[in-house]
């Protein structure tokens, strides 16, 4: 991602440039970014990462018709569309008003509107207890300073009983470069160093910012905010699928997990 006028380091960066670099980035880059992986993603799919796991063949939500879902980070709402045409009743929150902008416009087209709301996933909001099940492709949880944030802000807006799904890159990949060809499968970065990968102008300021948990952070962090692991899923790469996604290609896919899925819930306190 990195330019001669955008140098790429590891270093600390707070909330508040984290968001600004999330935002900033996100709008500027909603157009290329939909151009590139569009197709893919298409208007109504919910594919859970580049391994092209899907909802409909995983499952992982549960039944969801006739259920309030919300998808957080949910970018121009390919996601929310899908869950709209299974029957549920989905709300998408993003932070980019460019990625929502195109997600209103892919749903006025097709016919499958979801309600889109901009604000930030640390900050969500809406009532306690307002959706039944809540998900994320990929969104929010990795470009936020606090995740634990996320994860007690999803469970606050979680029903009793309620499921949050949620896909980022298998923090393994943290140890290797992001390169999907040889390189790419050499470890050369240490598994625990948690400083965030930074993109920065010539002022020092961060142009994109992606924070790193290892995988016993996340499960301590859905454990503080209350709800119980059910499952983590690391999607195989397909032998069908040659299309490469950044450092997401078949070579590095028959060898190490691209993505991680945690499957998590709230504690139904209803009496059996």
């Amino acid at each position: 991602m990195s330019t001669d006028d955008n140098a790429a380091l590891r270093r600390s960066a707070d909330d508040e440039e984290s968001r600004a670099a999330s935002r900033s980035w996100w709008d500027h880059q909603a157009d290329a970014y939909l151009d590139e992986h569009g197709a893919f993603l298409g208007d109504a799919r919910f594919v859970w990462c580049p391994e092209g796991l899907s909802e409909s063949e995983a499952g992982l939500l549960g039944d969801v018709r006739d259920r309030r879902v919300l998808e957080v980070g949910c970018g121009a709402a390919q996601c929310a569309r899908w869950l709209l045409s299974a029957g549920a009743d989905p709300v998408g929150v993003d932070l980019s008003s460019a990625m929502l902008l195109r997600g209103r416009e892919v749903g006025a087209a097709t016919g499958l509107a979801v309600p889109l709301v901009q604000a930030d996933a640390t900050r969500l909001p809406f009532a306690d207890g307002s959706f039944d099940a809540a998900c994320s492709a990929y969104g929010a949880v990795p470009f936020v300073a606090d995740s634990a944030a996320v994860m007690a802000e999803v469970a606050r807006v979680l029903r009793p009983g309620g499921r949050w799904v949620f896909s980022v890159t298998h923090p393994v990949r943290w140890s290797f470069p992001d390169d999907p060809g040889p390189a790419g499968l050499v470890a050369r970065e240490s598994y625990w160093d948690r400083l965030p990968y930074v993109e920065q102008g010539q002022t020092g300021r961060a142009t994109y910012v992606e924070h790193h948990r290892t995988v016993g952070d996340r499960v301590r962090e859905i454990r503080a905010a209350g709800l119980t692991l059910v499952d983590l899923v690391e999607p195989e790469w397909p032998a069908d699928l040659t299309r490469t996604w950044g450092a997401w290609s078949p070579l590095r896919g028959r060898v190490i997990p691209g993505t991680a899925i945690f499957v998590s819930e709230k504690p139904d306190r209803t009496p059996a």
